[in-house]
């Protein structure tokens, strides 16, 4: 006999995230828990689904967090590439604030980009960062996160 598997949660790299409310939109309409992980205080709502998780000012403390607690059925949602591709060797769902997956498939190259950038970063070069956050995004990561919480419910 299978023991049954837990619950899907939404676990947030929440420092920069521009997407917790829609994250505990989605929370409330699919009763998912959610935790919200940061370096700092947060204000988040009131709500037995919500729970804050405070870490040390360390470095990578949160990412840390996430990275040992994320498992299958979990989504995470950061825009760090080295994170994403913790949480996926852990077997959880990663998806970034714009509505970009990250998958198996792709972290490889997103890695070896980010790589990339960095040091043209080092050499000192100009390079432009990432694009303006836009409604758009918003919208696409909001079904994005839908169907995440669907496969991980199929799990």
């Amino acid at each position: 006999m299978t023991s049954p598997r837990p619950p899907a949660r939404i676990l947030v790299d929440a420092d920069a995230c521009p997407v917790k409310e829609e994250i505990y939109k989605v929370a409330y309409r699919r009763a998912v828990a959610v935790r919200v992980v940061s370096n700092a205080h947060l204000r988040v709502p009131a709500h037995p689904l919500i729970e804050r998780v405070v870490v040390s000012g360390a470095f990578d403390a949160a990412d840390d967090w996430i990275a040992e607690a994320a498992g299958p059925g979990d989504v995470v949602v950061t825009a760090d590439i080295l994170l994403a591709e913790r949480c996926l060797k852990a077997g959880a769902a990663v998806i970034g604030p714009t509505g970009k997956p990250f998958t198996a498939g792709s972290i490889g190259s997103a890695v070896a980009m980010r790589a990339i950038m960095a040091d043209l970063r080092v050499g000192g070069d100009v390079i432009g960062g990432p694009a303006p956050f836009r409604a758009a995004d918003r919208s696409r990561f909001l079904q994005a996160l839908d169907e995440a919480l669907v496969r991980a419910g199929r799990r």
